[in-house]
């Protein structure tokens, strides 16, 4: 048992967590090399390639932080019948303790980030991908694999990364389909039109991203919280928690709000760490924590993960020696709770 910052829990409860994770997977692609000259026909810096890397990327490195965690998983997705997606099948099959359904939808391309990096400096990102919706054989039998799963998990994610997955509708009938049977719905939202994740019990959106739902200011802590509570108000949710990057995040109820810290110092690297605040709340949840204190280790993950280069994860084991003070991390007392009047809250591999 460990305590800090007020939280006390045993880390190894997380693997009581029984998480279902469906989302847009994407394969990241690392590229490594040195730059020591511009190219004689563009001023652009000519990469000397000395090595490359694939890693799980968005849907994918949620169940990649989950599986860190230690928690039981299971997860959904589709991919095209290209090199990619079938290299992102074999990264999934890696995560032997993970229930994986893999749809593959033929005319689908498998997103695919490429990244070039100069030892620790991004040069260049290049995307392949085609945000395609699912054809209507491919749809029922995510939704009916969704129907499935549902009943045996704790928690639902749903990842969107607008990659057509979870268009036209998908993410409102899983949303339903978790509701009817007691399950509780953390979103990772994208685009605009967050009424398609209706009635979610949490949605995670950035800050960019709660402003373009909203048409709402995010600059100040208190325009965030308006926003978001506009958001609650429209949409039903349960809760928003805005990720601000460096800046910590902020959780808003329909009753208080409460911010929490990231502790980010010079090589703080954003990249992935609303990933990890999803998996680590959705985690928390799943092992009976209460939204506050599974937002608590939420920033206390992604801090863990900032000081990583690239798209990371924060382990059990990391988050346990953080909150026993060992590796020098705390988790800061709530900084900033606005306590409000409460409101009345609305209420394996396949191929086709």
């Amino acid at each position: 048992m460990a305590k800090n910052g007020g939280l006390t829990l045993d880390i190894d409860r997380l693997r009581n967590a029984r998480v279902l994770c469906i989302g847009d997977v994407m394969l990241d692609h690392y590229v490594y090399g040195e730059v020591d000259r511009l190219s004689p026909e563009a001023p652009v810096p000519v990469l000397a390639v000395d090595s490359e890397s694939y890693s799980l990327g968005g849907a994918g490195n949620v169940l990649r932080n989950l599986a860190a965690l230690g928690a039981g998983i299971s997860f959904v997705s589709v991919v095209g019948n290209d090199d990619a997606g079938r290299e992102v099948q074999n990264l999934l099959a890696a995560l032997d303790s993970a229930e994986i359904h893999v749809l593959v939808q033929p005319q689908r391309k498998t997103t695919v980030k490429t990244r070039f990096i100069a030892v620790n400096q991004h040069l260049l990102r290049a995307d392949r991908e085609s945000a395609i919706a699912l054809g209507p054989y491919i749809r029922d039998d995510l939704l009916r694999l969704a129907r499935e799963l549902v009943t045996s998990h704790d928690v639902i994610v749903i990842s969107d990364y607008a990659k057509g997955v979870l268009t036209d509708g998908v993410a409102l009938e899983i949303i339903k389909t978790a509701q009817e049977a007691g399950a509780r719905v953390v979103a990772e939202p994208k685009g605009g039109d967050h009424i398609r994740y209706r009635g979610a019990d949490l949605l995670i959106p950035s800050r960019r991203e709660l402003a373009e739902a909203t048409g709402m200011p995010t600059t100040t802590a208190s325009e965030i919280m308006a926003a978001a509570h506009a958001l609650i108000d429209r949409c039903g949710f349960g809760a928003v928690l805005v990720t601000l990057g460096r800046e910590g995040m902020i959780l808003v109820e329909s009753h208080r709000s409460a911010s929490f810290e990231t502790f980010a110092g010079d090589s703080y690297d954003p990249g992935g760490t609303e990933d990890t605040a999803v998996a680590t709340i959705a985690a928390g949840l799943g092992a009976g924590l209460q939204l506050m204190e599974a937002a608590e280790l939420a920033s206390l993950a992604m801090n863990i993960v900032g000081g990583k280069a690239g798209t990371a994860v924060a382990s059990a084991g990391e988050l346990a020696a953080a909150l026993a003070g060992e590796a020098g991390s705390e988790i800061r007392e709530v900084a900033l709770r606005v306590e409000m009047a409460p409101q009345p809250r609305r209420r394996h591999k396949r191929e086709a």
